[in-house]
């Protein structure tokens, strides 16, 4: 990479299980003036746009073009959409940003799962002509997963038991969260996952933004630099793939450098306890790395920004200091489908 590009700038909204009283543009603008006052800029000085989102949650066609009265489309600006989680998003403004075409851009994603039945929407997903006309939902199909993880002897029921219970006492300090403390495990949803192993349905909006060079420095006093971003995409078949592992993500990561130096944090964007299993092991990540400190998808999973999230809440833990090297992942699709991985850093403390 010929420029260095920085992540100077995350907010997100405090998520919930419910929004009814807010439209899509109601519920996504306080984020984006948050995010432009934490950086002092305002719309026009934004060089790209770029947002994620999805017309199936929405449940009307081109969605996104109403939440762009959120952000402002007069005068013209550079825009861009993805039908992804805004971690998607946040990867095409990185490369554009890397064209030299312009310094800054604002990346946003949202998603309100609550109007509808999101494990029914999601099936989607599925190929359409062999998985989806069994209509096996993502519970169903995560539910799979982590059955084959404990024949295989990858892990126990106590064991994710243990993952949700360390996710949501972390979220206590995360005041964005949807659930927070102690929750119970509670009967099983689809055996052997719990409704405690299940992320919760929620509606939620997140923004960052991105600088190139100087810029970044200016405008943040320690941004996180964006040293590698790479994502990669299983077979669409899940009869072809090894559910207890994900070659894509551990591709994904040695792409983005991961496996050069340690990281210190990591924020995973595993719905589902099982699915954090599958991706300590492909990220090679041991017991001395902080895994979601923001209690990650267990404590807040609003679809289509739960990704970008992770990015987000890993570049604020540079931002405050808290860590030196962190690496963020985004999923999308079944069982750890398509997998996305970055790896931040701050500039290390002699030179500041």
């Amino acid at each position: 990479m010929t420029r260095e590009i920085a992540v100077v700038a995350f907010a997100q909204t405090d998520h919930r299980r419910t929004s009814d009283d807010l439209s899509e543009v109601e519920m996504l603008m306080p984020v984006l003036h948050e995010v432009l006052d934490r950086t002092g800029l305002k719309t026009s000085d934004i060089g790209f746009t770029c947002s994620g989102s999805s017309d199936y949650l929405a449940g009307r066609a081109f969605s996104f073009t109403l939440a762009l009265d959120g952000v402002g489309a007069w005068p013209p600006i550079s825009e861009s959409h993805v039908e992804m989680d805004g971690a998607w998003a946040l990867y095409e403004a990185w490369t554009k940003l890397l064209t030299g075409d312009t310094d800054t851009a604002l990346v946003y994603s949202y998603g309100k799962s609550s109007p509808g039945s999101v494990r029914d929407v999601l099936t989607r997903q599925l190929d359409p002509y062999y998985v989806a006309p069994l209509w096996p939902d993502s519970v169903a199909l995560a539910a799979l997963q982590a059955r084959a993880l404990i024949d295989a002897g990858d892990t126990d029921e106590p064991a994710l038991a243990s993952v949700a219970a360390r996710s949501r006492a972390d979220a206590q300090a995360n005041s964005h969260a949807q659930l927070r403390g102690s929750v119970p495990q509670g009967d099983y949803v689809v055996h052997p996952l719990r409704t405690g192993d299940c992320p919760p349905i929620g509606d939620g909006a997140a923004a960052v933004i991105l600088a190139a060079g100087d810029r970044a420095r200016e405008l943040c006093e320690r941004p996180a630099w964006i040293r590698g971003i790479d994502h990669r995409i299983e077979a669409h078949s899940l009869g072809v793939r090894e559910l207890t592992g994900s070659p894509s993500t551990r591709l994904a990561a040695e792409k983005a450098g991961a496996f050069e130096r340690p990281v210190d944090t990591a924020e995973l964007h595993a719905p589902f306890t099982s699915q954090e299993v599958v991706l300590r092991k492909a990220l090679r990540l041991g017991e001395d790395v902080r895994v979601n400190p923001s209690g990650g998808a267990l404590a807040a999973n609003p679809i289509m920004a739960a990704g970008l999230i992770r990015i987000g809440e890993a570049a604020a833990r540079i931002h405050r200091g808290q860590s030196d090297r962190a690496l963020a992942h985004a999923t999308s699709g079944p069982c750890l489908q398509q997998n996305l991985v970055a790896v931040l850093e701050g500039e290390s403390r002699h030179a500041q």
